[in-house]
Parts: structure tokens; sequence; C-alpha cells
């Protein structure tokens, strides 16, 4: 993720809430739905969230494994077998990133270390040939040379076509360590998610109660569908727009963000796929309560198009011809059409979504 400035949504929450508290408190006692939104934010917090985190963190694993097991020189088939490792590790991180609330941003501080972009091929080149020792410990102070981009960088090549007789010993070294500080980062993200370790899930689980940083339900449904609308806006305003038009209206290819692997149009995709999981409240083909659930009880027809939005902004993203770094130059319109199309379903979100609950 590009380098963001998170939002302290929380605190924001907490403080608007807190001159209606005596309200809250009472009207979540009596709400004919507060049955229902303990359901939603169970579900989306323990088999959406975790879950996720939980396939990131053990995709990290093997990704980490099948680097770490890679001796100088490497065949093809081990670099194209770490390859996949990274996509495979890819797509949850990116199906994650409508809940960048929590460890991830406030507590932890690991999106920065484990996705900021452009990647600082700069900073890397300086390390790698500095002489020092390259260790995940060394890599953890600086955010601009570790994380997916980083190993990105090394196993595609700037031109996206490196082959195995290319990478050296100095970059399996530095691959090594950039692994290890990657699954590190994603094993304590996972932790503080999770029941057995430090339970962030109950600020969901429990809202409204005293073991919840959210005064209300309404209040943690809330930081929820704020999540939707915060990552539909940074593709469509960051990761879509910068490349296509960063150069002064015209074409910014370094700005793409997974540019060495042709993996942005999934990476957006899987952004809107993201936004679909807590919607729908399902992850990896386990069905159960979402947002969707609390707006289709009284507005299903705002319901019906959120969804239809939603599956719009993938297909688009989609049908963009060829590779993103291709099609921001010879098939710009197909790229506008996918950024018009998540604009449509932020705009949908901000205007009518967030207000709706806000309004429960």
């Amino acid at each position: 993720m590009r380098k963001r400035i998170f939002s302290l949504g929380i605190l924001t929450i907490a403080a608007l809430s807190f001159v209606n508290c005596s309200n809250n408190e009472a009207t979540e006692t009596t709400n004919p739905n507060a049955a229902l939104f303990d359901e939603v934010l169970t579900n989306i917090s323990n088999n959406v969230i975790v879950e996720t985190y939980g396939e990131l963190n053990a995709k990290a694993t093997a990704l980490r494994n099948a680097i770490n097991s890679l001796t100088y020189p490497i065949t093809e088939q081990q670099l194209n077998e770490v390859k996949l490792a990274w996509q495979a590790t890819r797509s949850p991180w990116e199906q994650s990133e409508s809940f960048l609330y929590g460890p991830v941003g406030i507590e932890e501080v690991v999106d920065p270390a484990i996705d900021s972009w452009p990647v600082d091929v700069a900073a890397i080149e300086v390390i790698k040939t500095n002489g020092a020792p390259i260790t995940a410990t060394s890599l953890a102070t600086n955010d601009d040379a570790r994380g997916f981009h980083t190993i990105e960088y090394f196993i595609w090549g700037i031109d996206s076509n490196k082959t195995a007789a290319d990478l050296t010993a100095r970059e399996i070294e530095f691959l090594k360590a950039a692994a290890t500080d990657l699954q590190q980062n994603t094993q304590k993200l996972y932790d503080a998610w999770r029941s057995g370790g430090g339970n962030y899930s109950i600020n969901f689980t429990d809202a409204g109660g005293t073991a919840s940083v959210y005064p209300s339900q309404k209040a943690a449904l809330d930081e929820i569908s704020q999540g939707l609308t915060g990552i539909a806006a940074e593709v469509a305003t960051g990761k879509i727009e910068e490349p296509l038009n960063g150069n002064a209206g015209a074409e910014k290819p370094e700005a793409e963000e997974s540019r060495f692997s042709n993996n942005s149009k999934l990476d957006f995709a899987n952004n809107m796929r993201s936004i679909q999981n807590i919607y729908l409240g399902d992850f990896n083909g386990a069905s159960g309560k979402g947002l969707t659930d609390i707006v289709a009880l009284s507005n299903p027809t705002l319901d019906a198009s959120i969804k239809t939005k939603i599956a719009d902004a993938i297909a688009a993203i989609e049908a963009i011809p060829g590779t993103f770094t291709n099609a921001i130059s010879n098939n710009r319109n197909a790229v506008q059409n996918a950024q018009i199309k998540v604009n449509e379903l932020k705009a949908l979100l901000e205007s009518q979504l967030q207000p709706f609950i806000t309004n429960l």
C-alpha cells in the first residue's frame, strides 16, 4: 500500500459517541436487530478478517520456505515456484485491504512494512551493494526496501524478464531476509487478531461491551463500512489514477503497484473482492452474515445496488486487455472505464451505505 496516513477512526467514533453514550446503551439493549448485528460483527471478525489474515500468514510462510530453500545458482523451476508462491501470498493480502483498521495500521503498524509502493529501487540497490550482511532485522528499519514489492523486484526484475541465471548470490541473501521479514509481519498481524493471541476481534464480537473500544455495535459497523469506502477510493484515485495520469495527465508506469510481476489488475480486483467478502460475510466459500443482511432487511434496493456495483467493478478491472502497464498507454479507455466503475462503487458506499449504517 502506498505510504498511507491511517485515520484514527476508532478515536473519532468514540468521541462522537460519547455525547450520546447513554442513548446508545439504551438502544443497544432494546434494538430488535441487536442479535443480527452481533451475528454480523462476529462473523465478519472471526470468519472473514481473522481467516483472511490466517491464510495470508500461511501463504507467507510457504513463500518464506520456498525462498529459504534456494541455494545459488538456482533453476528456472525454482524461480517459477517462488513466483507462484509470491502471487499466492499476494491474493489474501489484497483481499484484506478493506479492513485496514486496528493492528495493521494503528497498533502494530505493519502495513508499510508489508506493502509500501512504489518500491524504492535505489534504496534496495544501496543495501545490496554495501557489503553488509542482510537480515530481517537490518531490513526492519527501512520500509522502502522490504515487503512484497522488494521480493517482487528481485524475482521478476525491473523489466519483468529476470531469469534464474540473472539472480545473484547476494540477491538470494536479500530475498531470504525479505521473505523472513514479511512472514514475521504477517504472523504478527494474525496473532494480533486471533482469539489465542491479542484477540483484537473481541472489539467487534463484544462491541458496546466493556472489552471493546467501540461504544456500540453501530460504531463497530460504522468502522467496517468506512473501510469499504476507503479501499474503493484508494483504488480509483490512487492505484489506478496515479499510473494512468500521474505524469501531467499522461501515464506514469513507475507509480504502478505491482508492475514487475504484472499482477496489478489482480491486485485491484482482489481489493474489490475484499469489499465483497466483508459485505456478504463470505471468505473462501464459507458463508455467514454480512452487511448485506442488515441492509437488505430495510432497504433491499440499496442492497442489490451495492452487490451489482461490486460485480461491475470487478468485471471492468478484469476486462482491461493485457497487462496494466501496457493498458495505461495503449488501452486507456478500458482503464478509465474500470476507474469509473470503481468510483461508482465508492460513491454508492459513501453516499448511501455509510449514512444507512450511521442511522441504524
